[in-house]
């Protein structure tokens, strides 16, 4: 008689900071899954990142629908901490240009050209 393995790895890793990645990839699960949410296939989302294996990205995806609130989670975590980053690093560089810096040397242009 013949046995089916009952156990299935999945193809996922998770990064020392904390970042889950798909099949053995630098392709992220919420790249995945975000991907899968705006209505790719297995298959579209293999050709939009042709590192991925299409059963890898089966199971990902049967995961995520099993598992979604730990999923969603898990995504919103990444967002929020992606988010406090990007703070961190806004306050720690500034930018050396303002918004207000830039109209005036446009305005300053403007006038330049408009001058014969």
């Amino acid at each position: 008689m013949m046995t089916i393995p009952v156990a299935i790895d999945l193809p996922l890793t998770t990064d020392a900071d904390g970042t889950v990645r798909v099949g053995g990839t630098r392709v992220t699960l919420e790249t995945v899954i975000a991907d899968f949410q705006r209505g790719a296939t297995p298959e579209q989302i293999v050709q939009h990142f042709d590192v991925l294996q299409v059963a890898d990205v089966y199971q990902v995806i049967g995961y995520y629908l099993a598992h979604q609130a730990v999923v969603e989670a898990y995504i919103q975590q990444q967002h929020q901490e992606g988010e406090r980053l990007r703070r961190e690093w806004d306050a720690e560089h500034p930018p050396q240009v303002t918004k207000a810096d830039l109209l005036a040397r446009l305005a300053a242009k403007r006038q330049r050209d408009d001058t014969p």
